[in-house]
């Protein structure tokens, strides 16, 4: 049985960058994936990196003569071809390191100590001092009436492989995930159905940024069900048609020549074997760790979608951090430590949030000035013609600092890194307020939405 310093499950942003570093430090790393489709994780493999191809190609439509069938199959190439070359490089990244050994197999734990590995070939176990779990998370399946027997269905990773635009989408969840791949594919040229169970659309954002998003999706050919329960799909006419049912209205029917589950994801703990371990695994199916991310086992830690974190590729290179300073460093920085995390939606435009909105401020009592911008008054957004949109932001009243910010706009994506930055720090509106940016930028727009403040 072959030991190693450390066993990493998983090729994952936090677990690549961990076997990397260690190596760096002349401990010798077992890496195992149990795909090679998967080399370097969800993200550059059927998450973010595919996802945000397709965005960038979707929206380039508009400006193509090119036959939307033929400009559909075109971007899947295009994608895959991104996917592809970055899966070799970080197979590359890892394997070509003299400490760290790549094994394509299946790791299951046969106690705190041990692991099997099944390859295609062989079967053999492992053993080292410190084991870190990193297998990120995957689709859920909702338990639906004719689903199993169902053609035409796929989850966020089977319909990025589908290369025929489907004329009609349906689409179950109308969560981020959901309005992702809506957008994404009305801007293709399909006719999207959003089928949602929340009682209003998109519950937990403010209703102003809500009714802009929805607006502007709808402008799309995007048609949006909420308060519904999908009941049953069957199969009809080269499609599918889905059920459901909307409050205490009759029954109403979809069809699709697609339909697309986005209906969340769960950790991936599937095979793992720890049952045969000292780790806890919690009722929503992840690992428990603690602001350390250690499991109950001295020796096993959890990082990334696996120890129910927010689902996040740059969360996941946090947790590294957090492992890194316990190994390397001070044992400081924890999870504690983590606050503020951005996000952004990818449609379009892109919808950004850090920090709180006006409703969780309200529940929660905190006092609040809130300030507006509608993005048609930013020059840039004139100019790179994206005019839809909204910018928002709460300001402590005592204090100045900047208590959250919504930005559904033209490279939101990229300012809202910004306002994070400020917010860290404890930094005034003022200081936005008064920044020099250059012109004409979004960026700007920062300058004028700080200065409603007073």
């Amino acid at each position: 049985m072959k030991k190693f310093d450390a066993i990493i499950i998983g090729f994952g942003k936090g677990g690549k960058t961990l076997a990397a570093m260690l190596a760096k430090e002349g401990q010798r790393v077992a890496m195992i994936e149990k795909s090679a489709e998967m080399y370097g994780g969800t993200c550059i493999n059927i998450a973010c990196i595919p996802t945000k191809s397709l965005v960038f190609q979707s929206n380039n439509r508009k400006y193509s003569e090119v036959p939307k069938m033929k400009f559909y199959k075109e971007a899947i190439e295009e994608k895959d071809y991104l996917t592809s070359f970055l899966r070799d490089k970080n197979f590359h990244m890892l394997d070509d390191l003299e400490k760290v050994t790549v094994f394509t197999g299946v790791a299951s734990f046969l106690d705190d100590d041990k692991i099997q590995v099944k390859t295609a070939n062989e079967q053999f176990e492992l053993t080292a001092d410190k084991f870190f779990i990193n297998t990120g998370s995957s689709p859920i399946t909702p338990p639906i009436e004719g689903l199993e027997g169902a053609d035409f269905v796929y989850n966020s990773t089977t319909l990025q492989q589908l290369d025929t635009l489907p004329e009609k989408l349906v689409i179950i969840g109308g969560g981020y995930i959901g309005l992702e791949f809506a957008s994404i594919y009305a801007s293709f040229g399909s006719e999207v159905t959003v089928i949602d169970h929340s009682p209003e659309f998109l519950r937990n954002d403010d209703r102003d940024i809500a009714e802009e998003v929805k607006k502007v999706l709808e402008a799309k050919n995007i048609t949006f069900v909420v308060d519904s329960s999908v009941e049953s799909i069957e199969n009809l006419d080269g499609g599918v048609v889905v059920s459901y049912k909307t409050g205490d209205a009759d029954h109403a029917e979809a069809y699709g020549n697609a339909v697309l589950l986005a209906t969340g994801r769960k950790p991936n703990i599937a095979g793992l074997g720890l049952e045969n371990t000292s780790v806890e695994v919690n009722d929503r199916g992840a690992i428990v760790v603690d602001d350390s991310l250690k499991t109950n086992a001295k020796n096993i830690w959890a990082l990334g979608d696996v120890n129910g974190g927010p689902q996040f590729t740059y969360i996941s290179l946090d947790d590294f951090r957090i492992i890194k300073d316990q190994l390397v460093g001070d044992g400081t920085y924890t999870r504690k430590a983590r606050s503020n995390v951005p996000y952004s939606v990818f449609i379009d435009p892109v919808l950004s949030q850090v920090g709180l909105n006006e409703k969780t401020a309200k529940e929660k009592g905190i006092a609040y000035k809130v300030v507006t911008l509608p993005a048609a008054a930013i020059p840039r957004a004139r100019i790179v013609k994206q005019t839809d949109g909204l910018l928002k932001a709460l300001v402590d009243p005592d204090t100045k600092e900047i208590l959250g910010c919504t930005l559904f706009c033209a490279e939101s994506s990229e300012m809202i890194n910004t306002v994070r930055i400020a917010m860290e720090a404890k930094l005034p509106y003022t200081f936005l307020r008064d920044a020099i940016f250059t012109h004409p930028s979004m960026s700007e727009a920062l300058n004028d939405l700080f200065s409603k403040v007073e």
